[in-house]
């Protein structure tokens, strides 16, 4: 019988199930719309960053661009050995310290002229010394003065007013130096207002120009050190556009960063929430599967319950009246047990009363032959007065026709006798009445003997009826004669039946029972019993040992394969894991060395720069391989920032350095030099030569340098659409040709 807490707590379980599923669901639901969305957020996020990346990169290679320059600038002009022989090659040019604002840079160049890199000293006394060793350019000097100079000049912008400078010395040197130098901001500006201009005064516009009272000079750069000043503004612009910039890409890279780390939790809790849906419906499956058994067990068993508590009243009320039957049973025992001898003696008399109902029986068959015979005689007699009587009714039927028509005719004749007078007709009158009564009489005889026929068929019947009533008990008592006979024949048999197969003693059984003294009513109850539960078993499976053989086989045939499958299968995992190991082995091997070429063969391509193959996962059997190249003063984050022949060279460099694995004889190149400019050729036919030492080159190619490093020529020409022809170029006479010329 089922557990009811078992139940109760069954169905408790799955109502949590079922809460589990729903809210398991809905977060899957929530998550699977969620997911894509942080996928194209984190997109735009990568694209963001890339932009900005891209930007910072370019910001950085024009500061470093800038940088170089002006470093070269200072360190490739001709004052540099003077500097550093006397010791000054440590100062920094005036320029460093300047600053103005934007679009006043070139003016201020043309007013300071040498004196923008003019170096300071503590006290002008000491450039002394340099008159005997002058600089091989112009180079100036300064100090800064102790206290500001005035300018008094009251209409007209100074230039000065456009430095922003902290250094309050410095701002005092540049006012003396910029003094009476004023600022407008095209040439018709200045000349309009030149006529305000005193002795010494000059009017310079943003290109640089010069107006003076009487002159105009035109500004071009005249030294190496033109527009200095201008990219030391531009690089003080650009560091702070970098630094916003780097801030912004630092900004689009935490952003990426959240929205990668948010997708990837989002994908995270999407699979944990497909596990948990997956196993909350399998739970609540299971639950619900186990609810049903118990549940169908519940009812089975309250069915049974039912069931047996009926039979379990019937049998009590059984029990019951076996309780009073058997009192009374224990006190006939007795009572019958004596009259056992009794009937044992009867039993003789009672076969001799069979024998005599026997022939009893025979005797009544016999009268009932006889019986049946006069009853035969008697329908016969039946049928024949049925058929008589059926005459005579034709008879009398007749004869009533023929009365009425004599009646009729009587009528008639009556009625011609009241209309004759003459003794004529009344004597053929006489002569119909006297026909007439003749027939009359003749018709009673008829009716007398009509009514005897009747009284004696009537009589014939009630006799047959009697016989009838009379032969019914005969009958019945021979029926129910044989039909006891027939069962006890039956009865007899199947005993028998039943006693030889059980291979029953017949003499020691009934000496048994004569012995024990065996209640027949306790055997037969015991009898009933086991018929009730040989009923109850149902019916025998006659196929079950023959099933239950096959089943056993298919068994042990399914096992011996399950045997062979899980063997198998830990081979198969064994040789897996083995593969797996060596393919890991073999595939980091082969990784570092492609990369350790390929980091080798880039800057020696592209001229400087670093390039380097990254994996982009842990697992190295399904990760991808990024490439990652900065050539020169690049940091780009993706090669897809580079340009075509940067493009080109780092394929290149990539594809020699993976056919460095295993060289081939030789190595064919279709035009990988078209994107090339002339010095990234150069490079790319100096490392084809070298690698030429092991392998043999053919390329193809429009470049005259790359046909330079050539060993032999073949041209090919179309001179007709469709038609190519090969051109033999002979080298070494080409070079006699040239020498000779």
């Amino acid at each position: 019988a089922p557990d009811l807490d078992r139940l109760a707590e069954l169905k408790r379980q799955f109502g949590v199930a079922e809460e589990a599923q729903r809210v398991a669901d809905g977060r899957l639901h929530e998550l699977t719309e969620q997911v894509p969305a942080l996928d194209e957020e984190r997109r735009v996020k990568q694209e963001q960053l890339n932009a900005e990346s891209g930007k910072q990169a370019d910001l950085s290679a024009r500061l470093d661009a800038l940088r170089a320059l002006q470093e070269k600038v200072q360190t490739e002009g001709k004052l540099k050995p003077w500097l550093a022989k006397h010791g000054l090659d440590g100062l920094q040019g005036l320029w460093t310290r300047v600053h103005i604002e934007s679009g006043w840079e070139t003016a201020l160049e043309s007013a300071l002229r040498e004196r923008l890199g003019a170096l300071e000293v503590g006290r002008l006394e000491t450039v002394r010394a340099f008159a005997s060793d002058p600089a091989p350019a112009k180079l100036a000097f300064y100090t800064l003065p102790q206290a500001a100079i005035a300018n008094t000049h009251q209409t007209l912008p100074r230039l000065s007013d456009l430095l922003r400078l902290g250094d309050a010395g410095l701002k005092a040197l540049l006012n003396d130096w910029l003094e009476g130098v004023y600022t407008a901001q095209n040439i018709d500006e200045a000349l309009a207002a030149r006529a305000k201009l005193t002795h010494g005064e000059v009017i310079m516009t943003r290109d640089g120009h010069a107006v003076s009272p009487f002159a105009v000079a035109f500004y071009a750069p005249d030294s190496e050190q033109a527009g200095m000043l201008a990219r030391a503004q531009e690089i003080e612009h650009l560091q702070r556009e970098l630094r916003a910039q780097s801030l912004i890409a630092e900004e689009s890279r935490s952003a990426m960063v959240r929205a990668e780390a948010a997708y990837t939790d989002a994908s995270l809790r999407l699979v944990t929430a497909r596990r948990d849906s997956t196993d909350a419906q399998t739970r609540a499956h299971q639950l619900q599967v186990e609810l049903l058994r118990l549940t169908q067990q519940a009812e089975q068993t309250s069915a049974r319950r039912a069931q047996l508590e009926a039979e379990l009243a019937e049998v009590d009320a059984q029990l019951e009246e076996l309780s009073e039957r058997s009192a009374s049973s224990e006190a006939r025992f007795e009572e019958l047990d004596m009259q056992l001898g009794t009937t044992q003696e009867r039993h003789a008399e009672l076969d001799e009363a069979v024998i005599a109902a026997e022939r009893q029986l025979a005797e009544a068959r016999e009268q009932l032959r006889a019986l049946e015979r006069q009853a035969q005689e008697a329908q016969f007699a039946s049928r024949s007065l049925v058929a008589r009587r059926a005459e005579l009714e034709r008879s009398i039927e007749t004869a009533g026709q023929q009365i009425a028509s004599n009646e009729q005719s009587a009528a008639q004749l009556h009625d011609e006798l009241t209309r004759l007078t003459d003794a004529a007709a009344q004597a053929g009158l006489q002569t119909a009445l006297a026909l007439k009564l003749e027939r009359e009489a003749a018709l009673g005889a008829k009716r007398s003997e009509y009514d005897d026929l009747t009284l004696r068929l009537r009589r014939a019947d009630e006799e047959r009826l009697s016989h009838e009533q009379s032969l019914q008990p005969l009958r019945d008592r021979i029926t129910k004669l044989q039909l006891e006979e027939q069962a006890a024949q039956l009865g007899g048999a199947q005993y028998m039946e039943q006693l030889t197969a059980a291979n029953v003693d017949l003499d020691a059984l009934a000496k048994n029972v004569a012995d024990n003294r065996v209640k027949l009513q306790g055997l037969q109850g015991e009898i009933d019993r086991i018929n009730r539960d040989i009923a109850a078993l149902g019916a025998v499976n006659l196929a079950a040992l023959d099933e239950l053989t096959a089943a056993r086989e298919r068994k042990s045939f399914l096992d011996a394969q399950s045997a062979d499958l899980n063997e198998a299968i830990t081979t198969l995992e064994g040789a897996i894991h083995k593969i797996d190991l060596e393919t890991r082995d073999l595939l980091g091997n082969t990784f570092n060395q492609v990369n350790e070429h390929f980091g080798r063969m880039f800057p020696s391509l592209i001229g400087g720069g670093t390039a380097r193959l990254v994996m982009t996962g842990d697992e190295i059997l399904d990760a991808g391989v990024q490439v990652m190249a900065q050539p020169p003063g690049k940091k780009n984050s993706t090669i897809h920032l580079l340009s075509g022949g940067e493009k080109a060279l780092t394929a290149i460099a990539l594809v020699f350095a993976i056919f460095q694995l295993n060289p081939a004889p030789f190595c064919l190149l279709d035009e990988v030099d078209a994107p090339l400019d002339d010095a990234n050729t150069e490079r790319y036919t100096q490392l084809v030569k070298e690698m030429a030492q092991g392998t043999q080159f053919l390329f193809i190619s429009h470049n005259k340098i790359a046909m330079e490093m050539a060993e032999q020529l073949i041209g090919v020409t179309m001179q007709e659409q469709g038609v190519s022809r090969i051109v033999a170029v002979d080298m070494e006479a080409a070079v006699s040709m040239a020498e000779a010329a």
